[in-house]
């Protein structure tokens, strides 16, 4: 990715060096890949860890805070720009301002809107306060536990939290929680797939844009992303855990609806191609 030198977003706040003892509490989007791991190893369903576990704030320590010049918090600061300039001239097309987030770095554990959570949750997005939260720390685990180096691999993770602000902004969010609470635990999922397939399309909107109005995309960094996204479908996880898949257990997507939505948003540049809720 041809990133260096570009404008940084004025949104991200950096809370490296600072840890907090806490219990994982709520989250989104990505948040909950690695729980999703643990979880099928042992049989619990995983919302009921994100949405159940208390919180347990045991004081604040002060850690080593990272250089200013860090190139992770520069990277992500051109990344989470670069999703701004697309979104700010995108989605007043489709009827809706758009209201930038906020992304917090963090190491270890945060405080959210949502609920405290430890770095084991990976990123995610707290509607409740419209902010993604990320420990650079996954993208450690992205190139080794899920075989998925690159910058653009990277990039598709900040993208794909801010896909899940979008979804906020336009009620999508709102309507499928509404759902989920009327729904079986089968229907919920279901419902939690349809909505993180979406933010993968949305990502590649973004992706897409990049590509055409700010020749940010290299050659390779497509296939970067598409490995990313097809390393974290839930039939790979679950294989990788259990040793079997179970499909109505999904909350994400398989590899391969993760990689042909994500392709979908890519190929179209248009929101209006992410209608995961009306595909059959």
């Amino acid at each position: 990715m041809r990133w260096q030198g570009r404008r940084e977003s004025g949104n991200v706040e950096d809370r490296r060096g600072m840890s907090r003892g806490m219990v994982i509490g709520g989250g989104g989007g990505l948040a909950t890949l690695v729980i999703v791991a643990i979880a099928l190893l042992t049989g619990v369903d995983p919302r009921q860890i994100l949405q159940s576990a208390p919180s347990a704030d045991v004081g604040q320590q002060q850690g080593g805070a990272p250089p200013a010049d860090d190139p992770q918090a520069k990277f992500v600061s051109v990344i989470l720009a670069d999703t701004e300039d697309t979104w700010n001239q995108v989605l007043p097309q489709h009827g809706r301002q758009y209201e930038e987030p906020k992304l917090v770095l963090f190491s270890d554990a945060v405080a959210s809107a949502c609920g405290n959570a430890s770095s084991a949750v990976g990123p995610f997005y707290c509607s409740r306060d419209s902010t993604v939260y990320l420990d650079v720390s996954f993208f450690n685990d992205l190139e080794q536990r899920f075989g998925a180096p690159g910058d653009f691999a990277r990039a598709y993770v900040i993208a794909h939290e801010v896909g899940h602000h979008v979804q906020n902004l336009l009620g999508i969010s709102e309507q499928v929680q509404q759902q989920q609470a009327r729904s079986s635990e089968e229907g919920a999922n279901a419902l939690s797939v349809r909505l993180e397939l979406q933010a993968d399309c949305l990502a590649g909107v973004w992706g897409a844009h990049a590509k055409q109005e700010r020749d940010f995309i290299e050659s390779g960094d497509v296939e970067e992303a598409l490995k990313a996204a097809s390393a974290i479908g839930d039939d790979r996880l679950q294989e990788q855990t259990r040793g079997y898949v179970v499909p109505e257990s999904f909350t994400h997507g398989s590899s391969a609806q993760r990689v042909e939505w994500f392709r979908r948003g890519l190929e179209s540049g248009d929101p209006g191609s992410c209608d995961t809720f009306g595909a059959r």
